[in-house]
């Protein structure tokens, strides 16, 4: 085997965010190219279509010229973005100019880092193809079960599982530089699975990682959807509560109605912050409603937001933590408001 068993997130040499804290560039921007999936999975909102369809969100894939917009905002910023991941709620392969997305970004010089997650039910020849010559840097695959059974069971869709590996040996043997990342939720297999998923994929991936189920999405009960007991961290990391949500200071979510969400986890669109159809990334990066959630959080205010309070990615996923470095990042934080004209006003964090 040559893959690396490495989790698809870089744990180690991350910028200790307590020492660049304020950012005047976002590290990570993620875009979601299409909100819809062709999975239903169990442990995802988007796969129960009629709970999306009570929250009101829009479902569709992102206008291109408005993604070319958002992509033009980086301009703006005193530096490159370091990642751009084109994914966030959806498949994102299912939108037809994925491929057109990578390059642009690619070519604009604003972006250093291209990637994506994928269930890799597209990941065929001809799709693929495109997204590698356009210059993706790593593909994230989510594998969803060691069999077509399995797939049936956890997604409720049809996959041919032999046809699906061929997919990912082509791509794996045409990747030029691009990374190939493959994971799969631990829970469901036996330890015979588990041996068989690294046997499989083990020569046809640079890194892979059996994760665990975590309960990541705010106000969805993947336990009870599951029907799994969570006791450990999506990477087996202990859980362990937090203050202060660490994304919020280097990253924000383009949605595919070109809404902005504070977080990508933002599944029910309870975090808006701006709206890059009438305004600027930059504009929405620095402005006041992002001021306020960071604020907020900063003075142990992050539960005072239902959302917020909910979620599971802190508790269970998080890779950074700068809860003992508040009270100097606050300072930080309100000394540059000093410095802009006028001040924010920090006491409104639930009214948006």
């Amino acid at each position: 085997m040559q893959a690396q068993v490495k989790p698809r997130i870089n744990l180690e040499n991350r910028t200790p965010l307590q020492e660049v804290i304020p950012l005047s560039t976002p590290f990570v921007l993620f875009i979601d190219p299409d909100s819809t999936c062709n999975f239903r999975c169990k442990f995802c909102p988007t796969g129960d279509r009629d709970l999306i369809k009570s929250t009101g969100r829009w479902q569709g894939r992102l206008d291109f010229e408005l993604y070319k917009k958002v992509i033009d905002d980086l301009s703006e910023f005193d530096r490159p973005l370091k990642v751009l991941r084109l994914y966030k709620e959806g498949e994102p392969l299912l939108h037809t100019r994925f491929a057109d997305m990578v390059r642009y970004a690619k070519a604009s010089g604003h972006v250093q880092y291209i990637d994506t997650t994928t269930n890799g039910y597209l990941l065929t020849p001809d799709r693929v193809a495109p997204i590698l010559d356009a210059g993706i840097d790593r593909i994230n695959i989510s594998v969803d079960g060691m069999s077509s059974e399995q797939y049936w069971e956890f997604t409720r869709t049809r996959v041919d599982f032999d046809q699906f590996v061929e997919n990912i040996r082509w791509l794996y043997a045409h990747k030029g530089h691009c990374e190939i990342c493959v994971k799969i939720p631990g829970d469901f297999l036996s330890a015979e699975e588990r041996q068989r998923f690294f046997d499989t994929f083990g020569d046809i991936a640079d890194r892979m990682f059996i994760e665990n189920v975590a309960p990541c999405w705010p106000n969805f009960d993947v336990e009870e959807r599951a029907g799994v007991q969570i006791t450990r961290g999506i990477y087996g990391n202990t859980v362990q509560e937090v203050a202060v949500c660490p994304y919020i200071f280097y990253s924000m979510a383009v949605n595919t109605d070109g809404t902005v969400s504070l977080c990508f986890l933002d599944w029910a669109r309870e975090l808006s912050i701006g709206d890059v159809r009438m305004r600027s990334l930059k504009d929405i990066w620095n402005g006041e409603l992002m001021h306020q959630h960071r604020v907020a959080h900063l003075q142990g205010r992050r539960k005072d937001d239902p959302t917020c309070a909910a979620c599971g990615q802190l508790s269970h996923c998080l890779p950074d933590n700068i809860d003992a470095h508040v009270d100097t990042i606050l300072k930080r934080v309100t000394a540059q408001d000093s410095s802009e004209c006028g001040s924010w006003k920090t006491t409104s964090y639930l009214q948006r």
